[in-house]
């Protein structure tokens, strides 16, 4: 009786694990949201973003920017396009949702916290190997970077 017990009760959890797995991360199309379902209005520029933070340590709303990176493993966070300088990470609020790679080149709306932050070298080191940087790439990497971070709870593709 206990195998019996046992077969199911591990049946079920392999079945669940399979199921969780497959979850699929819907297109980003125009329109598309992901995690906390927020609205485009009052979203701030990248360029507006630096400005504010110039004067504060955090910034709480709507950002617009334009995705040039997402990890390559299973879409944990993304970057946004910045003129002259590197791009700002964006992190999803409790790891709890996901981008698809075809976001990459699209315009999104973020609503979230914006701060200034220190990554550490071995945060800089797992974040390129995420985006499939060559391994001469994260080598490369030695110093600890100041700059913005942004942890999201809502994401809207805008076109």
């Amino acid at each position: 009786m206990k195998k019996v017990i046992l077969f199911f009760v591990l049946a079920f959890g392999v079945s669940a694990q399979l199921y969780a797995q497959k979850k699929e991360i819907a297109s980003a199309k125009p329109g598309v949201g992901y995690g906390k379902e927020i609205q485009a209005n009052k979203a701030i520029s990248i360029a507006k973003l630096e400005k504010e933070l110039s004067t504060r340590s955090t910034f709480s709303g709507k950002i617009e920017g334009k995705v040039v990176e997402v990890c390559k493993k299973k879409g944990c966070f993304m970057t946004l396009q910045r003129d002259g300088e590197e791009p700002i990470m964006v992190r999803f609020k409790d790891y709890g949702y996901f981008m698809p790679a075809d976001i990459i080149g699209k315009t999104v709306v973020v609503e979230g916290v914006a701060k200034k932050k220190e990554t550490s070298v071995a945060s800089l080191q797992h974040a390129a190997k995420d985006l499939g940087k060559s391994q001469s790439e994260i080598n490369q990497i030695t110093q600890p970077k100041k700059d913005i971070n942004i942890v999201a709870d809502g994401v809207l593709v805008v076109r």
